[in-house]
């Protein structure tokens, strides 16, 4: 994807020389309410909290960025600009007016302006509170090294990897979920059912933001270069739940989705890039049976 020369965006901080470390018993301990809380789906934040402030230590690097780092930044820039140009005309032609998200790079852990704790495991996401996206740029290599995703590990200065904007643009996704009401929606009705309708609505909001990111690339096509697009797909195939759990637990368990099948994943970014219409995008419709009301 080509990428110098064009608006970066004022709306990117960069904490990764000033992120939260952990070490002593606190990190032990927070690694073990982390495992607990991933495999029981207990929310263990505020004893994660806890944990950091009796053992944790907070360390500040006082080094430059370096050149490979410099250009991550550049980059992630320019990206999220690039989503700011395409929602902000999009909702302007829908006669509606949109707030920029704000996106914090990390490294290896960060705490969020809400005092929640987070940790690069947990991969980029959305707070939907402080309409900010976390993004830890080791995610590219674990989607390399782990899941096979086609990403290139290094950001030049004549090109980046779409991987890397699909990614982000997947996240404003949710940004513009939130923007739209949908998001306040699906955790309102999310309160009301059980954990597999649930899971259900995760999987609709999940492909949703897939479809969005999809969008945002119909509308770069101008700047994409051969490969892009088949980059993304693989990025989406490959961290499909279908895909995730066959490679780390042996079997699928589909009434535990929640990010939604690597077809269906790939399908809808597809969808978004082909067409380029919001409209399109009625993921709810396609995994509940019926529209979200």
């Amino acid at each position: 994807m080509k990428w110098t020369g064009r608006r970066q965006s004022g709306n990117v901080s960069d904490k990764r020389l000033s992120g939260r470390m952990i070490g002593g018993v606190g990190g032990l301990i927070v690694v073990g309410l982390m495992l607990f809380g991933l495999f029981t789906g207990t929310d263990t934040s505020g004893l994660i909290d806890l944990a950091q402030t009796v053992g944790g230590t907070t360390q500040t690097e006082t080094r430059e960025l370096t050149a490979q780092e410099q250009r991550e930044l550049d980059y992630v820039e320019t990206i999220v600009a690039d989503t700011e140009d395409v929602w902000n005309e999009i909702f302007l032609q829908n006669d509606m007016d949109y707030r920029e998200p704000q996106l914090v790079l990390y490294r290896d852990s960060v705490q969020t302006e809400s005092g929640s704790f987070a940790s690069a495991a947990m991969g980029p996401f959305y707070m939907p509170s402080e309409e900010t996206i976390y993004l830890d740029m080791s995610f590219f290599e674990q989607l390399r090294t782990e899941f096979g995703a086609r990403v290139k590990t290094d950001v030049s200065a004549e090109s980046g990897d779409f991987v890397v904007a699909y990614v982000i643009a997947h996240e404003v996704g949710h940004h513009v979920q939130k923007q739209l009401g949908i998001a306040d929606a699906v955790a309102a009705k999310q309160a009301t059912v059980g954990q597999t309708e649930a899971n259900q609505l995760s999987v609709a909001m999940e492909l949703q933001a897939d479809f969005f990111a999809g969008v945002f690339a119909h509308e770069q096509q101008q700047i994409l270069e051969s490969g892009d697009i088949d980059a993304a797909l693989n990025a989406a195939a490959v961290i499909g739940d279908d895909a995730i759990q066959r490679k780390t637990q042996g079997q699928v368990v589909p009434d535990s989705f929640t990010h939604g099948t690597s077809e269906q994943r790939a399908y809808w970014f597809n969808l978004g890039y082909q067409t380029g219409d919001i409209n399109q995008g009625d993921t709810f419709k396609e995994v509940l049976g019926e529209s979200l009301s």
